[in-house]
């Protein structure tokens, strides 16, 4: 780039990221803010590394579904769920950034709804037959097999089209403002972090092949400082070398891939074990036989495409447990997001939008059969604070980019041929993160105080005790109405369920300070903003101009406006108190 692009760029984003470039020492202002366009090639290579960060966390979900759908000896259809989730990720994630919370922020599946459908899935009447856990007894073109894998997929894909309609209507009828009054981070804690603790036997029963795991802890905590020269060229510096931290940016998919080859030449030189009997067998590459010959290259997902879906009553409550668990996450993540994108915290009808539109994608995901829904990913809104580049033009190509990907079906059959110790090896480091994310929450809580250690451990440990305990004891659940024993197994066998509804309860039934459950660090806004608020968060094509010509929309806008404006004055008053009390 030369110096006269270099001096446009800098003036442009020096005029939108004013506030964080007061200072020279900033480490944490954005290169580019959330209204910023970066120049195309550095458009191009920011999306697709947005992509691979979702990479590891989207192909895991279809993955683990695949043992409660019996599929886990249909490496064809693992694809197809594969490019169907990123079909739809890429369609949210579009959605999300035009007509929803219009921040950078990507769409991809969620693990809040994974736990659940296991659960659904896991329950008697779902549970996989024993013939369909042999490979040697499974036809996968057997219209008996089809029938029983997609019978599953239909209840889960009901199910979740029936939840996310209260998606839906909580955020765009504004209602998740009032809800956020009452879930604070003791409540948030406990439900994410079992989100990840849950999940250890889906780990475990993979983790043969611990080379992975050893290598993701290399690169993203060891070699992430580390970066390595790359050629470059520019106008001013002619051919010259750069710095690239390939290490910080992408360690999950390096440990991924250096595995995967590891295992493909143990196959090739015929080192591992070729009897499906031996320890080793499963690391070879070719145990999924043909699938990448067999996928077509290019497949249009479509509504669906596995059937009429059903409904199931227990499966609906189970999942509404996860879809509530997604919204209190996801207006966290806009929080976060808006803060590294450079933007002003998000108002109560951009909040409102995000989560409407996120109902839509559960909506879209259940309809197109993925077995899961949407949501913000956080581990995206982590790499802003890496990349410093918090347009929002980037987020939109990734979601073109997934979209594009979704439809090559020999896309989604590479991914299938991954070994199964090698995902296990992954799933140890991303469930153990996901876990100590959600423990991360107390820091806005005061941990010094008897009350919150109560409140988290308790919540924590009885949402591990009691779903055991109710899985070793099913005949307590017998009331004599099956739907009724349905729901309560679901409820009670689902660790974040059991785990946010303590948490929720106990923090607003025992009494304590909003300070000591840290609301009060929640509900804290910045005191100046480096943009406008209606320059971030309305929308295009002069829509909200258009609205606003709407009698009902002018008085909703009144009354925001008149709230806004408390707030300020009530800021400015902290400030002269402050300052006062200083001097």
């Amino acid at each position: 780039m030369d110096e006269q692009n270099n001096d446009q760029l800098k003036t442009k984003t020096d005029k939108s990221c004013k506030v964080h470039r007061t200072t020279d020492m900033d480490k944490n202002k954005p290169a580019y803010c959330v209204t910023d366009v970066p120049p195309w090639y550095l458009c191009i290579f920011l999306a697709v590394q947005h992509y691979l960060t979702a990479f590891s966390g989207i192909i895991s979900i279809p993955l683990i579904l695949s043992e409660g759908l019996c599929l886990q000896h249909d490496s064809l259809t693992q694809s197809l769920l594969i490019n169907n989730i990123f079909f739809v990720s890429g369609i949210c994630t579009v959605m999300q950034v035009i007509f929803g919370v219009r921040l950078p922020i990507l769409q991809g599946g969620t693990f809040a709804l994974v736990t659940p459908a296991m659960a659904v899935l896991s329950t008697p009447q779902w549970k996989c037959p024993a013939w369909t856990q042999n490979a040697t007894l499974v036809n996968t073109s057997s219209p008996v097999f089809i029938e029983e894998w997609q019978t599953r997929m239909r209840v889960l894909q009901g199910s979740i089209m029936v939840a996310s309609v209260l998606q839906i209507l909580v955020g765009f009828s504004g209602f998740i403002g009032f809800l956020m009054r009452f879930i604070g981070p003791l409540t948030i804690a406990p439900t994410v972090s079992l989100l990840g603790l849950s999940l250890y036997t889906s780990a475990g029963d993979k983790v043969t092949f611990l080379k992975t795991t050893a290598l993701i802890i290399l690169f993203s905590q060891y070699l992430r400082l580390n970066p390595l020269p790359v050629p470059a060229y520019s106008k001013t510096k002619k051919l010259h070398t750069s710095k690239f931290y390939v290490f910080q940016i992408m360690p999950i998919l390096l440990g991924l891939a250096i595995s995967w080859l590891v295992c493909h030449l143990l196959t090739v030189f015929d080192v591992l074990p070729s009897d499906p009997a031996h320890y080793g067998y499963l690391a070879r590459t070719d145990v999924k036989g043909d699938v990448v010959s067999e996928a077509s290259w290019f497949r249009l997902p479509y509504p669906g495409q596995w059937g009429t879906p059903t409904v199931n009553l227990a499966a609906v409550v189970g999942l509404l447990a996860g879809i509530i668990c997604s919204m209190a996450e996801s207006v966290g993540d806009y929080h976060a997001c808006a803060r590294l994108a450079g933007a002003p915290p998000p108002p109560k009808h951009a909040i409102s939008r995000g989560i409407g539109i996120e109902g839509i994608g559960c909506l879209l995901a259940g309809a197109f059969g993925t077995g899961n829904g949407t949501t913000s990913f956080s581990e995206n809104v982590a790499a802003l604070g890496i990349t410093k580049v918090g347009s929002r033009a980037v987020i939109l190509l990734s979601g073109l980019f997934m979209i594009l990907l979704g439809m090559l079906g020999k896309i989604g059959a590479i991914f299938t041929t991954i070994p199964t110790p090698v995902t296990g090896g992954m799933f140890l480091i991303m469930f153990g993160v996901i876990a100590a994310a959600g423990i991360s929450n107390l820091q806005f809580t005061d941990m010094n105080s008897s009350r919150n250690i109560f409140v988290f451990g308790f919540s924590v440990f009885s949402a591990l005790a009691i779903p055991d305990w109710i899985t070793r004891n099913p005949e307590f659940l017998e009331t004599g109405v099956k739907e009724v024993d349905q729901v309560l197994r679901v409820l009670l066998t689902t660790h974040m369920f059991v785990g946010g509804s303590l948490g929720f309860f106990l923090d607003n039934t025992i009494p304590g300070t909003k300070q000591e459950r840290g609301l009060q660090a929640w509900d804290k806004a910045p005191l100046e903003d480096s943009l406008s608020s209606e320059e971030v968060y309305d929308l295009p094509f002069g829509i909200t101009s258009c609205l606003q010509n709407q009698s009902w929309v002018v008085v909703a806008l009144t009354l925001s406006q008149k709230r806004k404006s408390d707030q300020s004055v009530r800021a400015r008053y902290l400030i002269t108190s402050n300052a006062g009390t200083e001097s």
